[in-house]
């Protein structure tokens, strides 16, 4: 781990001028400190990536229990030390990695030995921050079964099971709520990448400035806030997969970037001129039109080629009927052991309307209409009163007789009031293409803001 800043605590002179061109020979940053409130300052003002700590800062003490005490005064600072004395002992040593140094080093030092030791602990060191990243980033796993009773879900298990094991690039399109990191998630498990991390980036929840740094991560100090090294996303995910939900969020000044990685396996982390090589499987979601992006300039159209090399799009749960009963009864599962409430079936009326239901927020919205209800029930069984859901027949039982072109403007009309003026989603609620609905919202002088 070259260009890694040591700390080089010691109050002699000549010891701290020796390490400093020894390890700055071999390419690392050093800073120096000559007594114990100059280490503390320094350590937490420059965060080192590693602390060479002499044991003795009085000349006429050897017994160690200074350095001791400066190495409890670093340990919430989590950076490795490597303790250093004239007066080695076996017992100095134990105490000293009892209370958390990671070496030690007796003085005159072996130059390979020393060397060795910094290099090692560094490794342990990067390592360590790979492990915490881990533990944040790590897709958590869902508690979701995979449902797959509907035709239209079947036919999409059928092509996961065909594709998983290749590294292709996958997109995933579908409205919010359709369950689609819970498919990125299958296609992991069913991959051959099944064993590595699956890491999950929420591209929307990124402030812009931070893209860069947490896709590639960065070098302590490679701008104001790098107070340390930081991991980023690709290298998580070595040797598995990377999942980009909001996909469509990506600024396009980081694109290019992206690209080159899609393209090359090759990327930098930011403050650092090495070229790293990330071995990922990508995918990707989104609910965005990335075409239409693509015409406003918004998104590459090579991107765009890059990461649509198979495409999914899961149906949203009012076209998928047949697993609404499958769904609830996992969801009633899931929060009965929640609560700590008795097995809870679901009456017959409950689901019937649950089938009536548009369900505007997709799966996420039947989790928590039946968490609702789970925790309302007073008895084994779900009735449709306790589901709180509005009247919601279909769109075409609320039309009466009457001409069927008046009849046609008031559905479409309705539909636009549903989706909120988007003709993309209008159009899918009407089962025809976006230039259809488009030209009957001229027919008809419909406003839409598209």
């Amino acid at each position: 781990m070259q260009n890694a800043t040591i700390l080089i605590a010691d109050d002699d002179d000549d010891i701290r001028l020796a390490l400093n061109l020894l390890l700055s020979a071999e390419g690392y940053q050093i800073i120096e400190a000559a007594n114990a409130k100059e280490i503390i300052i320094q350590s937490n003002r420059q965060r080192p990536d590693l602390v060479l700590l002499d044991m003795n800062f009085s000349r006429d003490t050897t017994s160690g229990q200074e350095g001791l005490a400066i190495l409890a005064q670093l340990q919430p600072l989590n950076i490795p030390v490597i303790l250093m004395t004239a007066w080695g002992s076996v017992e100095l040593a134990v105490q000293g990695l009892q209370k958390g140094a990671s070496d030690f080093i007796e003085k005159p030092w072996n130059k390979l030995k020393l060397l060795n030791s910094i290099q090692q602990q560094l490794s342990f060191s990067r390592v360590k921050e790979q492990n915490q990243g881990y533990r944040q980033l790590l897709a958590p796993e869902s508690t979701q079964n995979w449902i797959c009773q509907s035709a239209s879900m079947q036919a999409i298990e059928a092509l996961v099971a065909q594709i998983a094991p290749t590294d292709a690039n996958i997109l995933i399109l579908g409205e919010n709520g359709t369950g689609k990191s819970l498919l990125a998630e299958r296609i992991h498990q069913l991959s051959l990448r099944k064993q590595a991390p699956l890491i999950t980036v929420n591209m929307a929840a990124i402030p812009d400035n931070l893209f860069e740094s947490e896709l590639f991560g960065h070098q302590k100090g490679a701008f104001t806030d790098a107070k340390q090294n930081r991991i980023g996303r690709f290298q998580l995910a070595d040797k598995g997969t990377l999942f980009f939900d909001e996909i469509g969020s990506l600024p396009l000044v980081l694109q290019p970037k992206l690209l080159r990685v899609l393209e090359s396996g090759q990327y930098e982390i930011l403050g650092s001129s090495q070229t790293q090589v990330a071995d990922v499987r990508l995918i990707s979601a989104t609910n965005a039109d990335l075409n239409q992006l693509v015409s406003k300039k918004a998104f590459r159209q090579d991107l765009l080629y890059r990461l649509n090399t198979l495409v999914i799009t899961i149906p949203p749960l009012r076209e998928r009927l047949e697993d609404i009963a499958a769904l609830a009864s996992n969801f009633i599962t899931s929060f009965s052991d929640k609560y700590a409430k008795a097995t809870l079936t679901l009456s017959a009326g409950a689901l019937n309307k649950l089938k009536q239901h548009n369900w505007p927020g997709n799966i996420r919205e039947l989790s928590h209409v039946m968490e609702r209800a789970v925790l309302l029930s007073t008895a084994d069984e779900i009735t449709a009163q306790q589901l709180l859901l509005e009247h919601t027949d279909n769109i075409s039982d609320e039309v009466v007789l009457q001409p069927l072109e008046q009849a046609e403007k008031q559905l479409i009309e309705k539909a636009m009031t549903v989706t909120g003026g988007q003709v993309i989603e209008a159009a899918k609620l009407l089962d025809i293409s976006r230039n259809a609905l488009y030209r009957r919202l001229e027919k008809f002088a419909i406003h839409h803001a598209e």
